[in-house]
C-alpha cells in the first residue's frame, strides 16, 4: 500500500497511524495485519474496523516508531524517597503487560514493570518502586521449573528490604502460580498477584484499578500469598484472595476471580482506595522469611467421567509419574473399577490424592461404599482443596520428601489455607 507524498511514494505498513475514507465517513487509526481481504483499522477507543480496500481511500498520518516497537520502553522506576513503602514489582507477562503485537495483531507480553509503571502514574502515591522482569510469556507456558525460578526471586526481594511484592501474571494460570508460591515461601510481608481480564489498548480494560488495588495490598498488613483482582463489572473494589483459595471462574468478565469454599481476605475499595478486611489472615512479621522451592513436576491430574476406563490411571502409574490427582464425582468417587488399580499404584510408593468435580464442598469418602473402598486402596482426601491447588500442593510435598508416608502427613495437614476445618457456602 503507497501514497504519493510531497512528490515523495511512501510505504504504508502495518502498525503505521492512517485516515481512511469511504463514502462520507472518515476513519483516523493504525493500521492492523489482515488476512480477510479487508483494511483492518484499530480505532482510537480500542475497537477494530474492517473496510473493503476497493471503497476506501487511505492517507498516511504517521509512520510507526520502529525502534519503540522492537522491545519496551526502557524506564526506571520511581526513586526511593524515604517516605513510601518500597515495593518490587515481579513482571511474569501476561494481559496485564500486554500491548498490540502490530506484526500479528495480536496482543502479546511485551511490556515491563517499568512500562506498567509508566503507564499507572497512581501508583507513585502508594510507594516507591523496584522493578525486574522474571520472564515476559503468557500464562499457558507456564511450567513448574518457572515457579521455582519466580519463588527465589520473591525470596531475594524480600531478603533485600522490600516491603511488599506485586506480581504481574496471566489470569488464565495465575491460581497456580499463587498456589506454588504459598506453599514454597513462608513469607513476612504480602506477596500479590495480579492481572487484566482485557488489554490496555481496550476503554474496558481492568489493568490500571486492578493494579492500583494490588500497590495497596501490597503495603498491607496482609503477609500471606494473594491474588487482587476485579470484585465486580463495575470499577468500584477488587478483591483480596488467598493464593490457595482462588478460581477463574469465567474466561472474559472482569470479575471472573473468585474465592472457593471461603470468604476473600478483604477488599479494596476504588478509587478511594479504602481496604475492607473480611476474614482472618496471617499478619506483618508473624511468619519469619524461608524457602523451600523443591518441586516434584512428574504429576498428574486426571478428571474421571461417567463410563472413563481405568487405563488412564494406569498409563499414568506405569509411566513415570510420581503423584496422581484424581478429580472425582461428587463427594470423591471413581467407578469401582478404578479400585484395584488405585490399590496397585500407591502399593508402587505412588501416592493419589482425591478431590472433587464439584466447585464447592469438600470431599468425603467415608459416606458411601465405593469411597470407603477408595481409601482402603490407600487414596489421600483432599478434603476441600480445589484441583489445581491440591496438583500443585502434591509436587511441593513430593519435592519435601519421597516418604509416601510423609507426603501424606503433608497433604493432609493445612500449610497455607487450603484446607479448612469448615469449607465457607459460596452463592451458587
Amino acid at each position: 500500500m503507497t501514497e504519493q507524498k510531497s512528490g515523495r511514494i511512501m510505504q504504508i505498513e502495518d502498525g503505521d497511524k492512517v485516515r481512511i475514507a469511504t463514502g462520507e465517513m472518515q476513519y483516523e487509526g493504525i493500521l492492523m495485519p489482515s488476512q480477510t481481504g479487508k483494511v483492518i483499522l484499530k480505532l482510537k477507543n480500542g475497537y477494530n474496523i474492517g473496510i473493503r480496500p476497493d471503497t476506501a481511500s487511505i492517507t498516511l498520518l504517521e509512520k510507526m516508531d520502529k525502534k519503540k516497537q522492537q522491545g519496551s520502553v526502557s524506564m526506571p522506576c520511581k526513586k526511593k524517597t524515604d517516605k513510601l513503602p518500597r515495593i518490587s514489582i515481579l513482571s511474569t507477562g501476561g494481559t496485564i503487560a500486554s500491548k498490540i503485537d502490530y506484526r500479528t495483531g495480536a496482543v502479546t507480553s511485551q511490556f515491563s514493570a517499568q512500562d506498567i509503571l509508566l503507564a499507572i502514574p497512581e501508583l507513585e502515591e502508594i510507594a516507591d518502586y523496584n522493578c525486574r522482569i522474571i520472564y515476559s510469556i503468557l500464562s499457558e507456558n507456564m511450567r513448574p521449573s518457572y515457579w521455582v525460578e519466580l519463588a527465589r526471586a520473591v525470596y531475594e526481594e524480600i531478603k533485600n528490604g522490600a516491603d511488599g511484592i506485586i506480581i504481574t501474571h496471566g489470569t488464565d494460570t495465575m491460581m497456580y502460580t499463587a498456589a506454588a508460591l504459598s506453599f514454597m515461601i513462608e513469607t513476612p510481608i504480602p506477596i500479590v498477584l495480579v492481572g487484566s481480564q482485557r488489554s490496555a489498548d481496550r476503554p474496558s480494560s481492568d489493568n490500571a484499578m486492578n493494579a492500583v488495588c494490588a500497590a495497596v495490598v501490597a503495603t498491607s498488613d496482609i503477609a500471606e500469598v494473594c491474588v487482587v483482582m476485579h470484585g465486580s463489572t463495575s470499577d468500584d473494589f477488587c478483591s483480596i484472595h488467598r493464593g490457595t483459595k482462588v478460581r477463574k471462574m469465567h474466561t472474559s468478565r472482569r470479575d471472573a476471580f473468585q474465592s472457593i469454599n471461603a470468604k476473600p481476605i478483604g477488599r479494596v475499595e476504588y478509587p478511594s482506595r479504602k481496604m475492607k478486611i473480611l476474614s482472618n489472615h496471617v499478619k506483618r512479621g508473624e511468619k519469619k522469611l524461608a524457602l523451600h522451592d523443591k518441586l516434584e513436576p512428574k504429576c498428574a491430574l486426571i478428571k474421571y467421567a461417567t463410563g472413563a476406563s481405568s487405563e488412564s490411571l494406569l498409563f499414568h502409574s506405569g509411566s513415570g509419574y510420581k503423584g496422581i490427582v484424581i478429580e472425582g464425582t461428587g463427594l470423591g468417587h471413581v467407578s469401582t473399577e478404578w479400585i484395584p488399580i488405585i490399590r496397585t499404584t500407591t502399593d508402587a510408593g505412588i501416592p493419589i490424592v482425591m478431590v472433587s468435580q464439584c466447585i464447592n464442598g469438600r470431599v468425603c469418602d467415608r459416606v458411601y461404599d465405593t469411597g470407603r473402598d477408595i481409601l482402603k486402596a490407600g487414596a489421600i482426601e483432599g478434603e476441600d482443596m480445589l484441583p489445581e491447588v491440591a496438583i500443585v500442593k502434591l509436587m511441593w510435598a513430593l519435592g519435601q520428601s519421597s516418604d509416601i508416608g510423609k507426603v501424606r502427613e503433608l497433604m493432609r495437614t493445612n500449610i497455607a489455607g487450603e484446607i479448612t476445618r469448615s469449607s465457607y457456602s459460596n452463592k451458587l
